[in-house]
């Protein structure tokens, strides 16, 4: 016997939408602000340069420095480590596109590290085993708002002598033994698009300690022109990655909503994983002891001797309920994705892969156990800061009732 799923009675905030964003008076004032002002350029006006000062104190960073969207922030650190063609970056084989494709632009050879099974990270341990007399930065992605093991990743980093970058796009206010999320690599890359914590549509910004950095990323933001310096020249290829005045005033409104936001989600969160806790089959995702998680999405991992179909019988089984889920995240690891198994780039030339050890392009699937594991049971629930302890009550009740119809099919 079928178990009938549960008649919609609530809808959820959707934040690709109004219901799931925090939009009112505070961004519309700012936006109004930068247009009366006449000045929508951000190497003229105030909004941006008010954004990134207000943005690295609430990070505890000493600087950031405002782009056009998280991959360029991902895009202006690679390109101020400068990598030499041929040389490698470890990354993550759980991710983006937009975390990857600055890496080839660059030159650099991406050498995917084996994730954590449960929580899609990579480890210090993968890092490690992913190094080579090559490797010229690690990247580090915080899947989820999880915050991968920085500390034992910063070591790993500090023995080669080579700079961490942090993907913090998913991650804001996440916290570690050793400080936020993003101020602790020498980068921190963020993401302001539609669905992240807080967003003006599209934009990112980098963090950074060293001023020097800050300098050369803002360059590099700037296609290499050096505004305010005596003898100004492009003195290096470079893009304009700006982000505009408007932009810089919705992201501006959003920050001052930032903190709130994240405690109720781990406020939701919380309720969530205290309504699954009886449910045999479901396992929440949580952060290590001496972290905090910022859940920009809700992990569960479906263990599929227990519930037979796995994360796609439970997503299936949640359409119809409007609880929107998304089994395995992406469909593949990033290294299946055609740019890499074919090494689609510029032309016919396969550059920079053809320059790469055959190691660092070796995807054979032995190699990243942690990665399938993880994408075979995990299921990635919709969330934002909307969410009340009504939305967790439904959602708790969906995957419940999505559970009892995937077993009781099978029986």
């Amino acid at each position: 016997m079928t178990v009938a799923p549960l008649a919609v009675t609530v809808s959820l905030p959707n934040d690709q939408e109004a219901s799931g964003r925090s939009f009112d008076e505070a961004e519309l004032s700012l936006v109004a602000e930068a247009l009366r002002s006449g000045t929508l350029t951000s190497t003229k006006g105030t909004m941006v340069a008010r954004f990134e000062k207000a943005v690295a104190e609430l990070i505890g960073v000493e600087h950031a420095v405002a782009c056009a969207s998280g991959s360029a922030a991902v895009h202006s650190a690679v390109a101020v480590v400068d990598p030499e063609p041929g040389e490698e970056i470890i990354t993550t084989s759980i991710t983006d596109m937009g975390a990857l494709a600055p890496i080839l632009y660059e030159g650099a050879v991406p050498v995917f590290a084996d994730t954590d099974p449960i929580t899609g990270n990579v480890t210090a341990e993968s890092v490690a085993a992913a190094m080579s007399g090559r490797t010229r930065a690690i990247i580090a992605t915080h899947l989820f708002g999880n915050p991968a093991d920085l500390v034992g990743i910063r070591e790993v980093a500090a023995r080669a002598g080579v700079p961490l970058i942090e993907d913090a796009a998913q991650a804001y206010l996440a916290r570690t033994p050793v400080g936020l999320v993003g101020a602790v690599g020498e980068f921190g890359a963020f993401s302001l698009q539609q669905g992240k914590h807080i967003t003006c549509g599209e934009g990112g910004f980098v963090t950074t300690n060293d001023a020097r950095t800050a300098h050369e990323v803002r360059v590099y933001v700037n296609k290499s022109w050096p505004y305010g310096q005596p003898d100004p020249d492009h003195r290096g290829l470079a893009l304009n990655y700006r982000l505009t005045e408007l932009q810089g005033a919705v992201a501006l409104g959003q920050l001052g909503k930032l903190p709130a936001g994240v405690a109720t989600r781990r406020e939701i969160a919380a309720l969530l994983d205290e309504e699954l806790a009886d449910v045999e089959g479901i396992t929440p995702t949580r952060a290590a002891p001496g972290d905090t998680h910022s859940y920009w999405r809700y992990v569960v991992h479906v263990d599929r001797d227990v519930v037979p179909g796995g994360p796609v019988a439970i997503a299936a089984a949640l359409r119809p309920q409007g609880i929107p889920s998304a089994p395995r995240y992406i469909s593949k690891p990033a290294f299946r994705c055609g740019v890499f198994a074919e090494q689609k780039t510029f032309g016919q030339s396969h550059w920079p892969f053809s320059l790469a050890r055959p190691e660092a392009v070796d995807y054979a699937a032995e190699r990243f156990p942690g990665t399938f594991a993880f994408l075979d049971s995990v299921l990635v629930l919709s969330f934002n800061e909307r969410y009340t302890p009504a939305h967790a009550a439904f959602v708790a009740d969906g995957l419940r009732s999505a559970v009892e119809s995937a077993r009781t099919e099978v029986a």
